[in-house]
């Protein structure tokens, strides 16, 4: 189990866009159908950061 908190709200939109992605209307900024389901997550993740959506801060990558 994941130790993150999401609002309910972010989780919905997340919800909604793996709905897109199963369904294959899912693109990314490019226009580019999107194919990997982590890339469909990430982008749930971003839209619901846009919204102003509780959703955890990104993490820094190790060099």
């Amino acid at each position: 189990m994941s130790k993150t908190k999401y609002s309910e709200k972010a989780q919905e939109k997340v919800g909604k866009v793996m709905e897109e992605f199963k369904e294959g209307k899912l693109k990314s900024s490019s226009g580019k159908k999107v194919t990997d389901k982590k890339q469909a997550v990430a982008i749930g993740i971003s839209e619901a950061r846009e919204k102003g959506l509780k959703v955890p801060k990104k993490k820094d990558k190790k060099k």
